[in-house]
């Protein structure tokens, strides 16, 4: 069952995303449980670092689950709840008031690479796979989202991710500072609680003041002249994200998905 799983041990906090049947993919439930377990670790005096893991070897979180796709993305109310858990999740790690690491295993697409970048720091195993799979399934991605890609990769790569769809690997994240550190998958473990504990020792205060520091300044990052402009296209981004999940190939997209066939897009 779909689940999302509180672990504890010392002062570091883990989150376990649990779907192994279908490599953790986040279902609607999960979605709207992860910000209240991120919240009780957030409340608890003991814990001093979050960390969200897949359960398993296999993936991280390898996007959203498709199978609901037709129930939770198309009707226009389902769709809004859909997408209203799913920002939530999105933030929970950023809103948030302690360090948050994503250990990554395996296969890290979609929504699980969105949640990744949540996160405060990013550590893979070697043979990681990320991919961006948006443009395969005619999905729009939130501003909001693509801020966050943009703040740690840069504009030209955020839009060769988003462009092209595909699949890259550790070595690949590494050099493009999507991930802090690269270790094998039987270092893993180690290497996440060495940083984990690290963390731990230092002034929780300090870490507070410096993640919201970090927060405000990458919001604020090339504003523009006016707010009336700053309206103006976070409405014209909204459309176009709307616009995809009216779309024919939208739901084309997410057929071709479960079909195991290549998807047939017409820009409608």
């Amino acid at each position: 069952m779909p689940e999302v799983i509180i672990r504890r041990q010392g002062a570091v906090g883990t989150v376990v995303l649990s779907n192994p049947a279908k490599f953790n993919a986040m279902s609607l439930s999960m979605w709207q449980a992860l910000p209240a377990a991120i919240a009780e670790l957030d409340d608890d005096p003991a814990i001093r670092v979050i960390v969200l893991e897949g359960d398993g070897d296999r993936a991280f979180v390898s996007g959203a689950d498709i199978s609901q796709f037709e129930s939770n993305r198309t009707e226009q109310s389902a769709r809004a709840l859909y997408e209203t858990a799913v920002d939530a999740g999105y933030r929970a790690p950023i809103e948030n008031r302690k360090p948050t690491i994503a250990k990554i295993r395996g296969i890290c697409m979609g929504g699980g690479l969105g949640l990744a970048a949540s996160c405060d720091l990013r550590i893979c195993t070697d043979d990681a796979r990320f991919r961006m799979p948006a443009a395969r399934l005619g999905l729009g991605y939130s501003t909001a989202g693509t801020a966050r890609f943009l703040a740690l990769v840069g504009p030209q790569r955020t839009l060769e991710l988003f462009y092209t769809a595909r699949i890259f690997g550790a070595a690949d994240a590494l050099a493009m500072g999507f991930v802090l550190q690269v270790t094998t998958a039987a270092e893993l473990d180690a290497t996440v609680a060495t940083l984990a504990e690290s963390i731990a020792a230092n002034a929780p205060l300090t870490q507070t003041a410096a993640k919201r520091s970090m927060d405000a300044l990458l919001y604020a990052r090339g504003a523009p002249a006016s707010a009336e402009a700053v309206a103006q296209k976070y409405a014209a981004a909204r459309e176009a994200v709307q616009a995809c999940g009216r779309s024919d190939d939208y739901r084309e997209g997410a057929r071709a998905f479960m079909e195991k066939r290549p998807p047939q897009f017409t820009g409608r």
